[in-house]
């Protein structure tokens, strides 16, 4: 049976767990060497990387199916009254850095998934609690003679 949440004695097994999980998602390969183009006597190689496993994207989904959740609302709960709650959060921590990291790769998905990670376009605002004035005043001052009301006004 898969080691899972349930399992875990302590927070550093439950950290292990989300270590494997990314360390999971990277995928797995191995090199080949293939002759290098345009190379006739076949002597020189390249290394070249071939995918036994695609890597995967980190998701939350993913994350509470690594750690043995059944559904988003059992990881959900878990998050927020769970034993190793702490730990889980930091892996949650990294699916949210991952999506950070690709903003610029897909920023249409990662900002739909850091908005419903609770992200937010708008900075913070201020505490609602201020009772600030926050009423302009202007005061005008003269500050030399008035000016002509037409060209008929001026003299030289």
């Amino acid at each position: 049976m898969k080691p899972n949440i349930s399992s875990c004695n302590n927070a550093a097994q439950v950290k292990q767990l989300i270590d494997n999980y990314f360390e999971n998602i990277k995928g797995e390969y191995h090199l080949e060497h293939k002759p290098a183009k345009n190379n006739k006597d076949n002597a020189e190689t390249i290394e070249h990387k071939v995918w036994d496993r695609d890597p995967e994207p980190a998701t939350l989904s993913a994350l509470a199916l690594a750690l043995g959740f059944n559904s988003r609302q059992e990881f959900h709960d878990y998050v927020h009254h769970g034993r190793f709650s702490k730990a889980v959060k930091q892996g949650i921590l990294r699916v949210e850095a991952y999506y950070e990291a690709h903003l610029h790769q897909n920023t249409t998905g990662a900002m739909f998934a850091l908005k419903s990670m609770g992200w937010s376009e708008k900075p913070d605002s201020p505490p609602a609690n201020t009772n600030a004035d926050n009423t302009l005043k202007v005061q005008i001052v003269d500050s030399g003679p008035t000016p002509a009301g037409s060209e008929k006004d001026v003299k030289l």
